[in-house]
């Protein structure tokens, strides 16, 4: 792995592990640890869930690359899934994670790992993989990043990615004008930012450096092509799934894509 990147994605962990306590307490918690006592139950939207059944998610195995806490592939089962992996790089979400588990009592496993530096031991041969929202944005090499995954897929597995759309990179929601481009959409150094990742719009500024990149909907689709994953669908959606500050942006006059879902197919 690149020094670059090596350096990038630790300075990364340490900012993900420092933010972590922050997701666990308040209500969003607490009705995650209710929700996952209760059979059936799922944090996917419907978009995902219906793009998971495409997929087809009953009785398959899937494998969530920058899993969290876990609460979206655990999800996965109460669709059908029979088995899954999370990797994550952050120690701290994934002990949530694997509270949430105890919970749910899935067959689901969870490895701490970086994608770029996956353990040689690591499950493959997965049926399906899921990418969401808050993954692609924190990867400083996008084709290593997607030979990393399909790397864990079987041929004719199946790739989700349910992400922001990179146009909205070009805004600064917070600022007095945001809906005037702040920007480049091709802007190719990372923002650097020391506040604490949180989704609800509360911020505090004592958090490690961590690094957030644009990355356009065309590398993301070459860095795709190139790993051998063959682009089945591309759907752009007018609504939100990142934070609270980019709800300003839905139900506008001349309306922006503000997320997006591709299907891929490990050729």
């Amino acid at each position: 792995m690149p020094t670059n990147t090596a350096k990038i994605t630790a300075a990364n962990r340490a900012a993900w592990n420092t933010s972590a306590p922050l997701h666990q307490q308040g209500a969003a918690w607490q009705e995650l640890t209710t929700g996952f006592a209760t059979p059936g139950y799922s944090t996917l939207d419907t978009p995902l869930t219906d793009a998971l059944r495409h997929a087809g998610i009953q009785d398959a195995s899937i494998v969530q690359i920058g899993c969290n806490n876990g609460r979206e592939i655990l999800s996965t089962f109460a669709l059908g899934a029979s088995n899954g992996l999370g990797i994550d790089q952050s120690e701290a979400f994934l002990q949530q994670a694997e509270t949430l588990r105890g919970i749910a009592g899935y067959p689901c496993d969870f490895l701490e790992s970086d994608i770029y530096a996956l353990p040689a031991d690591t499950p493959r041969e997965f049926d399906i993989a899921l990418i969401t929202i808050g993954v692609l944005n924190w990867m400083p090499d996008l084709p290593e990043f997607f030979r990393a995954v399909a790397s864990l897929l079987r041929p004719g597995g199946r790739l989700i990615i349910y992400e922001t759309h990179p146009i909205l990179e070009v805004f600064e929601p917070a600022s007095p004008t945001p809906f005037t481009p702040a920007h480049s959409y091709f802007r190719t150094t990372p923002f650097v930012e020391t506040q604490t990742i949180t989704y609800d719009g509360s911020q505090n500024d004592n958090a490690p450096p961590s690094h957030w990149f644009i990355h356009t909907l065309g590398a993301i689709l070459n860095a795709a092509i190139g790993a051998g994953l063959q682009i089945e669908v591309l759907d752009e959606f007018p609504h939100s799934i990142r934070e609270v500050d980019y709800d300003q942006y839905e139900d506008q006059p001349a309306q922006l894509p503000l997320c997006y879902m591709l299907h891929a197919q490990k050729r």
